[in-house]
Formats: C-alpha cells, structure tokens, sequence
C-alpha cells in the first residue's frame, strides 16, 4: 500500500526478503518484537495490523485461518499463481463469496 517491497522492508527490519515472504504467506508466524520491527519500518503503528478486528469478531466468529491446515495450503498456493492471474481469481473468490451471503 505504501509501495514498499519486501527487500526494502527487509533490509530495514534488518533480515533477508524470504523471510518477509514467508511471514506474508503465513508459512512463518510472526513474533510481537518482530512486528513490532516491522511496523517501525513502515512507520505506522503496530495496532494498523489488527484494524478492523473487533468489528469482524462482532459480525462474525473469529477463525484461526493460521491452525487451518486447508486455510494455510490454499493461501500458499494463491501465492505461487502469478500477480495477474492471482488478481482475476481473487476477484472471482469475491463475486462466488457474495453470491451465497
């Protein structure tokens, strides 16, 4: 969104980019310092990673995605399919999800 990219957050948060990538396709948790890191290099606050959370878990029941391990092998693979088409079907993912709400 800033248009920052993982080598850039990597070499300020002082670690190597495939560790910025595994962090993002949740294939590695991340720690509170290690956020905490993170969100100095970004220059926003840590809570700008949890926006938008108390109003979902009122909507909705909060779901671990992280302990589903269907969740995880879906998001790692919509990660490997290149940028245009990973657009097309997250766009596709959205239209079939509104069509059942």
């Amino acid at each position: 969104m800033i248009g920052t990219t993982q080598q850039q957050l990597a070499e300020k948060v002082g670690i190597k980019f495939q560790q910025i990538q595994k962090y993002e396709t949740g294939m590695n948790r991340v720690s509170a310092s290690r956020l905490w890191d993170i969100a100095e290099a970004l220059e926003v606050p840590v809570a700008h990673f949890f926006e938008g959370l108390e109003e979902k878990e009122a909507v909705e029941p909060a779901v671990d995605f992280l302990a589903d391990k269907e969740a995880l092998e879906l998001i790692r693979s919509y990660y490997t399919i290149p940028e245009n088409q990973r657009r097309r079907l997250f766009d596709l993912a959205r239209v079939l999800s509104e069509s059942v709400a």
